[in-house]
């Protein structure tokens, strides 16, 4: 056994550069045994400095989730901040940087710049239909907003006929509790059934919409033809609404083996309006909706003295869906208390 001296010798002389035939001549000692030592420390070295496995970061224990909700929704997308909110209520501490930076390679953007043009406080509303899903079972979407202060209401039906619009119409403005001076809308023959029929910007319009228009005292008013993004106010919410409520509740039914109709959709809108839709910051105004809504409610028309503002009973009742009753109540009862 070589002493701790011969060790260290052996250790300087080889970092010095020598070779093993010359360091076993210079200490008197076989090269067996110098190049058996240089072995050793040379192992011992790579064991001690050998990097660490990697600290279990805070978003690990959430990807396996985040994954499954992403692949439940394609070929839509839920949002980062949707998602952010669903782990956070899970025990997520983290950022959100961490989080869209994890999901930004699967993800592609498109981003279309839309010209809004600004109406003051009890002006007008551009109200608009989109189209959730269609098929057998169909599911759209009435979204009426206010053009000056954001403020929105969304309810669904199966089709959009007249009187899903006036029923829609009158919900909202029940929900706004007023009305403002002008409605906005595109050009379904639920509306207008033929234009300028009477002279330039005189049209013929939908019988349920004039009895709705003398009720609530409103002017409606088209955009051009080919010209939707005229409601430039109604329409970026309706893209907020599908990747921001409907995609992660439809994605929460798909994993559940249901598939979200009205009844269901209609029983989540109210909350997520009053706590997340209106009162989140909005990009153009920069401020919320709901706290624009206060002054312009005092800009709104009254209400006819027979109809009071009410609140509408979305927000009270959370209904189990009834149109598709395929697995237990529980079931239902239990995605629906999911949070979105």
């Amino acid at each position: 056994m070589i002493t701790l001296e011969i060790r260290v010798e052996i250790s300087v002389l080889h970092r010095q550069g020598m070779s093993i035939r010359a360091i076993a001549r210079r200490l008197s000692c076989s090269r067996v045994t110098v190049r058996r030592y240089l072995r050793s420390t040379e192992a011992a070295a790579n064991m001690r400095y050998k990097s660490r496995a990697p600290r279990p970061g805070k978003l690990d224990p959430f990807k396996v989730y985040i994954l499954e909700r992403v692949e439940a929704a394609r070929p839509d997308w839920i949002p980062a901040c949707v998602l952010l909110r669903e782990i956070r209520e899970r025990g997520y501490t983290g950022s959100y940087s961490l989080l869209t930076a994890f999901l930004h390679p699967m993800k592609k953007t498109v981003i279309e710049d839309v010209v809004r043009f600004e109406t003051e406080p009890g002006e007008q509303m551009q109200v608009d239909f989109t189209i959730i899903r269609q098929g057998k079972n169909p599911l759209m979407a009435f979204v009426a907003t206010l053009g000056w202060s954001r403020s929105t209401f969304v309810r669904f039906y199966t089709c959009q006929n007249s009187a899903a619009w006036g029923d829609g119409i009158e919900s909202a403005l029940q929900y706004f509790g007023g009305t403002p001076r002008q409605l906005l809308f595109d050009n379904p023959k639920t509306i207008i059934i033929e234009r300028d029929v009477y002279g330039p910007g005189k049209h013929r319009w939908n019988p349920q919409l004039i009895k709705l228009a003398e009720k609530y005292a409103f002017s409606p008013k088209v955009c051009r033809p080919y010209r939707g993004k005229t409601k430039g106010k109604v329409e970026p919410f309706d893209h907020y609404l599908k990747n921001s409520f409907i995609v992660p509740l439809t994605a929460l039914f798909r994993q559940a083996g249901l598939t979200l109709d009205a009844t269901a959709a209609n029983s989540r809108i109210g909350d997520w309006l009053s706590t997340i839709a209106n009162v989140r910051k909005h990009g153009t105004t920069g401020v919320s909706p709901e706290e624009r809504m206060l002054q312009e409610r005092l800009a709104l028309l009254p209400l006819p003295k027979v109809m009071q503002a009410f609140p509408l009973p979305i927000h009270q009742t959370r209904p189990i869906p009834i149109e598709s009753l395929q697995h237990p109540l529980s079931v239902y009862q239990s995605i629906l208390e999911m949070p979105i």
